[in-house]
């Protein structure tokens, strides 16, 4: 019996192109927000770490290495916004409890990228002059990490327990004893 299904997972045949949401069952939105939201955990860890050795050689390192880390962050989820902007004016119905969910992680986010961008410009003001963070910068960089984990829990709610932008199997033949892959658009007719 095959062990591996490749194919169906990486093609876009058989998917119907959205725009900015990107292709049914492969969205843009997603995959998108990973990276700024590690990227803003990692930062406030690499602040905290250069605030606890900030008397040794090598806190300058890990400051510098949080400030590239939040830009990275920051230049990422400008295109998660705009494609998440995009879902929720396009897949989102007025009224309904998804798009309150919606509507929360929209401005969790939002939060978070203007904290982000101003713990970005205290970071570039004195990124040549401090060895480690500054208070200031510490507590952003803990309040953007705490934020951006609870507005991606609200955008994990959307997708796991409300099945947003999720193609649905139904009796999907993909869950059938076979040997053949289905492809997308395929109903293994």
């Amino acid at each position: 019996m095959r062990k591996f299904s490749v194919r169906p997972t990486l093609t876009l045949r058989g998917r119907k192109f959205k725009g900015l949401r990107g292709w049914s069952g492969k969205p843009t939105h997603p995959p998108l927000t990973d990276f700024p939201v590690a990227a803003y955990i990692f930062g406030a860890v690499l602040d905290i770490v250069a605030t606890l050795g900030r008397r040794e050689p090598w806190a300058r390192d890990f400051f510098r290495a949080g400030t590239y880390v939040f830009i990275g962050g920051a230049t990422v989820s400008v295109l998660a916004a705009l494609t998440g902007f995009w879902d929720w004016l396009r897949s989102t119905e007025k009224g309904t409890q998804a798009r309150r969910t919606a509507n929360t992680h929209a401005w969790a986010m939002m939060a978070v990228t203007v904290l982000a961008l101003t713990d970005i410009a205290l970071r570039l003001n004195v990124y040549h002059t401090r060895t480690h963070p500054s208070v200031a910068i510490l507590v952003l960089s803990i309040v953007v990490a705490a934020l951006v984990s609870v507005g991606a829990t609200f955008g994990g709610s959307l997708v796991f327990e409300y099945g947003f932008n999720v193609e649905t199997a139904g009796d999907s033949p993909v869950w059938h004893r076979s040997e053949t892959d289905v492809m997308p658009g395929d109903h293994g007719d």
